[in-house]
């Protein structure tokens, strides 16, 4: 039982150390010039647009494409 407390004490006394021995970070100043990457800006529009392009249209024509008579058609065989 005391090599036990002695170890939670040990573990304890560890975190401690590691806690108190890290050093503040600090962040980069805001650069208003080089902010605003306007693929970023394009991007927020586009991407939304090809989410509901995938769940529309992409995804309804492979599972149609994965049932007869569509998968002979396209000569799909990966049974």
């Amino acid at each position: 039982m005391r090599a036990r407390a002695r170890a939670w004490l040990a573990a304890f006394l560890g975190l401690v150390l590691l806690g108190s021995s890290s050093v503040p970070a600090f962040a980069e100043e805001y650069d208003a010039s080089s902010a605003g990457n306007p693929l970023r800006i394009v991007s927020y529009v586009v991407y939304p647009v090809g989410v509901i392009f995938d769940y529309l249209l992409l995804r309804p024509m492979y599972w149609v494409g994965s049932h007869e008579p569509f998968r002979s058609l396209f000569g799909r065989d990966d049974e």
